[in-house]
């Protein structure tokens, strides 16, 4: 996921993140007595959640860690220490958690064909030498910004939750440092579950440790999320080949899409050119495919302009390689666009008309690397706004009022600086980081460099992709 990075003694005098966050609360009893919270976090102000999302955030916060029917195993795959919470209600060890904790959480992934589900991961934060970065927060601030956005791309709900330390310790950490050191777990992963486990020894060993840890010390904190979602290949995520840092995030604007963006002829034509141009490279053009419809390219376009648009807001270090989708039907019904999930690739079963068409809409679902202050911002650093010449109209509209909210202490800054727990410098951040990626687009917009002509959904509704004409500043 991330290099290593030593954040620990960056900022020792300033105040860090928190536990104090706003929201509606659930509360559970731990063994040891002491009171967990679940908390969905206050809806941002102009925010767009659908009843799905309302529905996801009632139901995370209906899990209580200790019912018979739940089991917790330490995630001792990919490179960042977290909890895997399955429901053992079916499969080989319905009403023996204990045993499913010993037995199964060894399996890895594979302890999911052990029960009903995997349903939730619950994260916590840590940034230490020798781990990944992993910023709990950063999950909560991309679900609630991406619906102010009502954002295109898909990003995961994601609820604040408290848990016993020492229960941690004993049920998930422990284990998990001890499975991490075998077959499941690389270097990273086993030396967050090393941190995690001298830190629930001795909260003081983490720092920041109001990061990691309530006021009282008694319990860690981190969110609760399901993201899922198949990998996209070189086509979305770049090739890589240039190395970690700069390096990938450059060739990840060699990718067919952001070539697209790119161009500044009208859409369909840039579109046509981000496909020819991204084709020269052997892997992409493999990856890609033999034919990508126009639609599919629109929809990436889009989504892509939002991740960068959120990446660069949140300072996020760790976006290549990480990029996900779900594949969806999509068809045109009448004046409506309709749009199933696909189960099968074949058109005309189901209920899928003949003339419907598979389209892979991108999942955001890794997003616990933005942040924190001391994260590096490769959206920024490798220019990527600057280059972009295609933008959604709407999505531009509300960065301007978003900007003019955080510059003047509106309702959505007081929100940032309430809800969440975030330090002063990281609320501060994205205060500038609005303002620097207001100000660029901006400029584009101003210099006649930036086409409004980037909707998806209209392109597929009426297949012309007419350009809107919209003020570059607020009136």
């Amino acid at each position: 996921m991330l290099r290593s990075i030593a954040l620990a003694c960056l900022f020792p005098t300033l105040v860090s993140a928190n536990d104090s966050v706003i929201g509606s609360e659930r509360t559970f009893m731990s063994p040891n007595g002491l009171t967990e919270k679940c908390v969905a976090i206050t809806a941002i102000p102009n925010g767009v959640y659908s009843e799905h999302d309302l529905k996801l955030e009632k139901s995370y916060c209906a899990v209580d860690f200790y019912a018979p029917d739940i089991a917790l195993c330490p995630k001792t795959w990919s490179t960042s220490p977290g909890t895997a919470v399955y429901d053992i209600s079916e499969g080989s060890y319905v009403g023996q958690r204990a045993e499913f904790e010993r037995n199964a959480c060894k399996e890895g992934k594979s302890a999911s064909g052990l029960s009903k589900d995997r349903i939730l991961k619950f994260k916590q934060t840590m940034n230490q030498k020798g781990t990944s970065g992993t910023f709990s927060t950063s999950s909560l601030m991309y679900y609630h910004f991406s619906r102010y956005f009502d954002t295109t791309v898909k990003v995961p709900v994601a609820v604040w939750r408290s848990m016993d330390a020492q229960t941690h310790l004993t049920e998930v950490a422990s284990p998990g440092l001890a499975i991490s050191g075998g077959r499941h777990g690389g270097r990273m992963n086993h030396e967050g579950w090393r941190v995690l486990v001298a830190a629930e020894q001795n909260p003081e060993t983490y720092r920041p440790t109001d990061e990691l840890f309530t006021a009282d010390r008694q319990q860690i904190y981190g969110v609760l999320l399901d993201s899922p979602g198949h990998r996209y290949g070189s086509e979305i995520n770049g090739t890589r080949k240039s190395g970690w840092g700069k390096g990938q995030n450059r060739d990840f604007q060699q990718t067919p899409p952001f070539l697209a963006l790119r161009s500044e002829l009208p859409l369909t034509e840039a579109i046509a050119e981000g496909l020819k141009e991204s084709r020269k490279d052997r892997q992409i053009s493999k990856d890609l495919g033999d034919n990508v419809d126009d639609r599919q390219m629109a929809f990436w376009m889009q989504e892509l302009t939002e991740i960068v648009l959120l990446d660069f807001i949140f300072s996020q270090q760790d976006r290549v390689g990480n990029i996900d989708f779900t594949p969806y039907w999509y068809w045109v019904d009448g004046t409506d666009l309709k749009h199933k999930k696909a189960k099968h690739h074949v058109a005309g079963k189901e209920g899928i008309p003949e003339a419907a068409i598979l389209v892979r809409r991108t999942n955001l679902n890794d997003n616990d690397a933005g942040g924190k202050v001391a994260y590096a911002n490769f959206a920024k650093s490798t220019q990527m706004l600057e280059k972009l010449r295609h933008f959604n109209a709407d999505t531009y509209s509300k960065l301007i009022k978003l900007d003019d909210d955080l510059q003047n202490g509106g309702e959505i800054f007081n929100w940032l600086s309430t809800s969440l727990g975030l330090s002063e410098r990281q609320i501060q951040q994205v205060v500038r980081n609005t303002r620097l990626a207001t100000s660029i687009l901006q400029e584009t917009c101003a210099s006649g460099d930036m086409i409004f002509d980037l909707n998806a959904s209209a392109l597929f509704l009426s297949g012309r992709a007419d350009a809107a004409e919209i003020p570059c500043v607020s009136e």
